[in-house]
């Protein structure tokens, strides 16, 4: 049997969220994280930075956009060492700025992707997968990147059919 496994991003907090900023208790990746979990039994390690981004929502796209320019790579509190035991990983993270924060690709440079099926998933207000399954392509060496899944975060409580339907053809 695969084994399974979900690395997300996402913020809680003010988002961008049906054409406005409004608070979220619990950020919309990892709802859906949470949701891909309940469908696949998978494992699910959560990325946070050791430097909070800012509350406020139009300072965090600020910062997140100067991380993209720089190509940084945030630290985290905690990194996953392998993967090692997984057949097929979930990327999970909003789309920001046309890619998954810089913060994901902290984690994902410290893993071997090896043999691995990677599954490229966003939440966007708007602009889709952006680049994921590129940057994917590029960063998770070695590892089978499939057809990415893009969800409305504004629309996860109502992508419950979309979601399974999309995990059932590419989790075989």
């Amino acid at each position: 049997m695969s084994r399974n496994l979900i690395i997300y991003f996402s913020r809680r907090g003010q988002n961008y969220y049906n054409n406005e900023i409004t608070f979220l208790e619990k950020g919309n990746s990892e709802k859906l994280a949470e949701f891909i979990s309940d469908i696949t039994g998978a494992d699910m390690f959560e990325i946070r930075t050791v430097k909070e981004y800012p509350a406020d929502y139009r300072e965090c796209t600020e910062a997140a956009r100067k991380e993209l320019q720089q190509n940084a790579r945030p630290r985290l509190e905690e990194y996953l060492g392998s993967a090692r035991g997984y057949d097929n990983i979930f990327i999970v993270g909003p789309c920001w700025w046309g890619t998954y924060p810089m913060a994901v690709f902290t984690q994902l440079e410290q893993i071997d992707f090896t043999g691995k099926k990677v599954f490229p998933v966003m939440t966007h207000e708007g602009s889709g997968l952006g680049s994921a399954e590129r940057d994917l392509k590029r960063t998770c060496k070695g590892a089978k990147i499939v057809r990415g899944l893009a969800v409305q975060g504004s629309r996860i409580e109502e992508s419950e059919q979309s979601v399974r339907d999309w995990v059932r053809k590419y989790l075989k």
